[in-house]
């Protein structure tokens, strides 16, 4: 009896050991299965795309211009940098694609401002300049003056120095009345001008026109333009209405009997009054 219930006791064990080892499982294949969805589930990020549409629709706009605009923009980016630009960096730098577009190419290869080596775009101006003393050598090489048109893109502060030398007195800044521009000629101390005395009184003995006029026919037959316009100043006038003649300046008003006296305290004034 007692043999049996023993035998019965280790069977029991052995059971339980079984169910044990077989929940253990379960629990492991689960964890598992969890493990794995876990690395499955992780989450993707998003797409992100580029909401920089404004971007987008201002580089479109560029190359859908006409094509002498794209040409100004190239142009504008080498007279800025100076620098010798390929084609990729001038459109990384201001969107003109010149691979896609041959017209404006070919017309950048062959304009008068650009140079082009085969490979490179740079800026090509009339005069090859640096700085302010190769712009005062070559302004002292044209006694007879050099158009300020034909330097002022030479280098980006040539404005600048050409005022300088102006106060310098290294050169002289007049304009052209013909063309209203501009000429900068030398003014080389080292070779003094002296003008004779009979050349100065026979340049003050010359008496000028006393009328607008004449003055401005004078001026047109030597082939100058006046900056004023009499004549039709003066009929412009009659037809308003208006009198192109000085206004008479009306006399000062004598002193009467019935004048007021309000400067009592200065008899001078009043001395006619008296002798009246």
């Amino acid at each position: 009896m007692q043999m049996g219930l023993q035998g019965q006791l280790e069977r029991f064990k052995k059971q339980q050991e079984k169910c044990q080892s077989t929940l253990s499982s379960i629990a492991a294949s689960k964890a598992a299965a969890a493990s794995a969805n876990g690395r499955n589930n992780i989450a993707v990020p998003a797409i992100k795309f580029s909401n920089n549409t404004e971007r987008l629709q201002h580089i479109n706009t560029i190359r859908k211009s006409p094509v002498g605009a794209q040409m100004k923009r190239v142009i504008d980016l080498l007279f800025e940098t100076r620098q010798a630009l390929t084609p990729e960096q001038i459109n990384e730098a201001c969107y003109v694609d010149m691979k896609a577009n041959k017209e404006v190419f070919d017309s950048l290869r062959k304009n008068l401002k650009v140079n082009y080596d085969g490979q490179r775009f740079s800026y090509k101006s009339k005069h090859k300049l640096e700085d302010k003393p190769q712009l005062l050598k070559l302004i002292r090489k044209f006694p007879e003056g050099i158009a300020v048109i034909d330097v002022k893109d030479s280098y980006p502060t040539v404005l600048e120095d050409l005022q300088a030398l102006k106060a310098a007195r290294e050169i002289w800044l007049l304009s052209n009345f013909d063309s209203q521009e501009d000429i900068a000629y030398p003014n080389d101390a080292r070779v003094p001008i002296k003008v004779d005395d009979d050349l100065k009184q026979l340049f003050r003995s010359i008496e000028l026109p006393r009328d607008m006029i004449d003055i401005e026919k004078d001026l047109q037959k030597n082939g100058m333009k006046p900056a004023t316009y009499t004549a039709e100043r003066r009929s412009a006038a009659q037809i308003q209405g208006f009198s192109s003649k000085p206004k008479v300046k009306k006399s000062r008003r004598e002193i009467n009997s019935r004048t007021k006296l309000t400067n009592a305290h200065l008899p001078e004034l009043f001395q006619k009054l008296n002798n009246s």
